[in-house]
């Protein structure tokens, strides 16, 4: 079933999901179900499911270094398949620009609808480890934009090289993010909502953000898409701090500002089991505060653990 299909027969209700990391290849699919199971009490309607970007890495070869790409986390689709087939749930793939071109996003899409799988997350995604910028891989997308059109063609019967007319065409309901406090790349948060616009008008028909610590600028980034012309749903991303670090690291990477309660609250710990603590509680009460206003739903970023996802929503669900 689509997302949109969901949160239609929801009713205002707001629904649960989360998204799940692949695991690193050579490992058992089991630790993923581990983490999983903890949480279909919650009734999911949809999982989400990332896709990394390729890497390069250095093998010794007769004295000498051998540049070659990987995947260290390999098998979006298959994991899609085998949690909605293991969970009866709808799953949610991300597609990325990065690292495909566009016949491997067709080959992708393709097998996606021969799954059954209704739903796909359109991203850009971002640059290679090495690099310091996206750099659009050699015949793929440069913009997500791009990548939705793809989709919405393709939905339409029409193929990169043919056009098949059928009565079992693709039918994806098409995810894509926004950020409320504007994408690390973008000049500044009206540019970034443009550019959100271009791919609601491309075929998007909803979207999910990434993570915010103050609710105050999510609700600002609704009313401003709203103003805009776009009335698709919003799905706000959640992410419970875990450890200390992330005070630096997750507005080195993402560009986002913690409020300073959260700040001190988290320097005020003496371990991360105290942090994740406080993460926990933080993510309760932006919860509460975000389901009373009656968001669509609830999406949290579990970087595959659960426990601390668990303990958020049994406040919650």
């Amino acid at each position: 079933m689509k997302i949109t299909d969901h949160i239609k027969n929801a009713k205002g209700k707001t629904l649960f999901s989360f998204e799940i990391i692949p695991p690193v290849k050579g490992h058992q699919i089991q630790q993923l179900y581990d983490n999983i199971d903890p949480l279909m009490e919650f009734n999911p309607p949809f999982i989400d499911v990332t896709t990394s970007r390729e890497e390069y890495v250095y093998l010794e070869r007769d004295g000498l270094l051998d540049k070659k790409l990987t995947r260290m986390r390999p098998g979006t689709v298959g994991i899609c398949a085998s949690i909605k087939h293991k969970y009866d749930v709808d799953t949610v793939p991300h597609v990325l620009c990065g690292g495909f071109t566009k016949e491997e996003t067709e080959y992708l899409l393709v097998d996606c609808h021969y799954l059954g799988i209704d739903n796909i997350m359109a991203l850009r995604g971002d640059a290679m480890k090495d690099e310091k910028y996206f750099q659009p891989t050699k015949g793929g997308h440069a913009f997500a934009v791009d990548l939705v059109k793809q989709v919405h063609e393709l939905n339409c019967g029409n193929y990169l090289h043919d056009t098949v007319d059928s009565d079992n065409c693709a039918d994806f309901c098409i995810g894509v993010a926004g950020y409320p406090e504007k994408h690390l790349e973008s000049p500044s948060l009206q540019s970034d909502l443009r550019r959100l616009k271009e791919k609601v008008d491309a075929g998007a028909d909803y979207v999910v953000t990434q993570m915010f610590f103050d609710n105050q600028k999510y609700f600002e980034f609704v009313d401003a898409a709203k103003k805009i012309g776009i009335t698709i749903p919003i799905i706000p991303g959640i992410k419970p701090i875990a450890v200390k670090r992330h005070l630096q690291l997750l507005p080195q990477v993402f560009r986002i500002d913690l409020p300073q309660d959260l700040i001190d609250a988290v320097d005020d710990c003496s371990s991360n089991k105290d942090v994740r603590k406080v993460g926990v509680e933080w993510a309760i009460q932006q919860s509460k505060e975000l389901k009373a206003a009656g968001v669509p739903v609830l999406h949290y970023y579990s970087m595959g653990k659960s426990d601390n996802i668990k303990a958020i929503a049994e406040q919650l669900f």
